[in-house]
């Protein structure tokens, strides 16, 4: 449809300064084109840092330069047996051919298996990376692992070792003159402080994002009960692909490995998670001496603070860790801790929970010696004890049924679960979530009798229970004895 000026114009026309442009527009053959002239300052940024920073580059040329991707790959054998389904999967994931060696035999090839990063901390080419970084599909080994330098050589490199209650692993390429990253203390980080994340997210290539530490010391159960969590929180994007990169501080030092992400849509939404620096190069120094970690034991074990349990034992708040049982023998029977104490501090760092303890200990070097602080009857006392390798103790399983645990009653468990003097046999210590017993036998319960004879010791409670029958247990708790059938199968 076509209108005239004099239709347009109530339309588009406001001023008479528009309506002269409008009709200007129009007349294109008078039109005189106006030479372009372009105000053009090629100079780059004053890059500075400091407090008054105008860019973050100089500080992270050094650190870019110590990231590097790391590439899995798994070698699959195929064919030699036509139509076999195995075959038919990996022609489907991988475009494999159907049986290329036409029946003369299996034919091996390397499939991409995951994509990652890592980051050079020697100049003779160490890396560290995350462990499910360097794992294949089954948890085992990767069979191949390539890494890629910021400058694009790539370089095969090998397995050091890995560890997956902390997801750390070390992995080497033979080079020299590596850059390497400077390692920073991560203890000393605060909420607030600016980071930034490098690393290979979603196989782009090297890329660099940055936010602020959100939070620190965060557990979030993603390692599993034996798992030891101490992470760094952030803002700064982290994606897939981040993983085993740095998060490194505003000097450009490393102060963790990236290594997780919270998120809803597969994608980041601000909430990544790095290993601190500290935990991973403890991680990997024991990895490169001896290509496993060694943990060590004080010889307790321990029950969170709840509510209810603070106040009975009239303690502030539910900070701490109580201790519910201390094995003989051990060296914190030893430094004279005992059950009921409430540990708060390992090596003056705040204990809140058994993670915080657990973490502590376990990347204490053997035979070193930590300093305790607990509450007794309200008063502090202040212990060192020495972490110990748990080979260099004959331990005894107290297994009695699966998922449960027995000792015989003693004075601390009378005073722990408060049975009667009267009351012997054999006290449940621990039992498993997952047990099949549970139901009958959580800690506390006390077990008399076992197919009508009375239970005096470990070794005699183990003889008389019947494998493949029915066995009837007679057990004491909160002041009652009760029969029940348990069935081993």
């Amino acid at each position: 449809m076509n209108y005239s000026i004099r239709n347009i114009l109530p339309v588009v026309a406001t001023s008479a300064a528009l309506v002269t442009g409008f009709l200007l527009a129009q007349d294109k053959s008078k039109a005189v084109p106006s030479p372009l002239v372009i105000t053009q300052d090629s100079r780059p940024i004053e890059r500075t840092s400091g407090p008054n920073a105008t860019s973050y580059a100089p500080m992270l040329t050094s650190a870019r330069k110590s990231v590097v991707s790391v590439y899995t790959s798994e070698v699959v054998s195929y064919g030699g047996r036509r139509g076999s389904l195995r075959d038919q999967i990996l022609q489907q994931l991988y475009g494999l051919p159907s049986d290329p060696s036409g029946g003369q035999g299996r034919q091996s090839r390397e499939v991409p298996q995951g994509v990652g990063s890592g980051v050079i901390i020697s100049s003779d080419g160490y890396i560290l990376t995350n462990n499910h970084v360097v794992q294949d599909q089954r948890g085992g080994d990767a069979d191949k692992i390539l890494v890629r330098l910021s400058d694009d050589t790539e370089l095969e490199a090998k397995l050091v070792g890995r560890d997956p209650k902390t997801d750390i692993a070390v992995i080497k390429v033979e080079s020299a003159d590596l850059p390497f990253i400077k390692v920073a203390d991560s203890k000393k980080v605060m909420v607030g402080d600016i980071v930034f994340a490098i690393g290979n997210p979603l196989g782009v290539g090297l890329t660099v994002t940055s936010g602020i530490i959100s939070a620190t010391e965060r557990a979030i159960g993603i390692y599993g009960s034996d798992g030891y969590e101490d992470f760094i929180q952030t803002d700064a994007a982290i994606n897939q692909g981040n993983s085993g990169g740095a998060l490194v501080d505003i000097e450009g030092r490393l102060i963790g490995i990236n290594s997780a992400i919270k998120s809803t849509s597969g994608g980041s939404i601000g909430l990544g998670f790095a290993i601190p620096s500290d935990l991973a190069i403890r991680t990997a120094t024991q990895l490169t001496e001896s290509g496993e970690v060694k943990r060590g034991l004080i010889g307790v074990r321990m029950k969170p603070l709840t509510p209810q349990l603070a106040e009975a034992m009239g303690v502030p708040g539910t900070k701490g860790v109580l201790i519910e049982e201390v094995v003989d023998g051990f060296p914190a029977k030893k430094a004279g801790i005992v059950h009921g104490d409430i540990i708060t501090k390992v090596n003056n760092r705040k204990v809140d929970d058994s993670n915080d303890l657990r973490l502590e200990v376990s990347t204490t070097k053997l035979e070193d010696s930590v300093k305790i602080t607990f509450l007794r009857d309200g008063k502090e006392h202040v212990v060192t004890v020495q972490v110990s390798d748990p080979n260099s103790f004959d331990f005894t399983s107290n297994e009695f049924i699966e998922g449960i645990s027995v000792a015989t009653v003693n004075d601390s468990y009378r005073k722990t679960y408060d049975i009667p003097r009267e009351v012997n046999g054999l006290a449940v210590t621990e039992t498993q979530e997952d047990s099949p017993f549970a139901r009958h036998l959580q800690p506390g319960v006390v077990i008399l009798e076992i197919n009508k004879r009375p239970v005096n010791s470990f070794e005699r409670a183990k003889k008389l229970l019947r494998r493949k029958q029915d066995n009837l247990l007679y057990t004491y708790a909160n002041g009652r004895a009760s029969y029940f059938v348990l069935r081993l199968d």
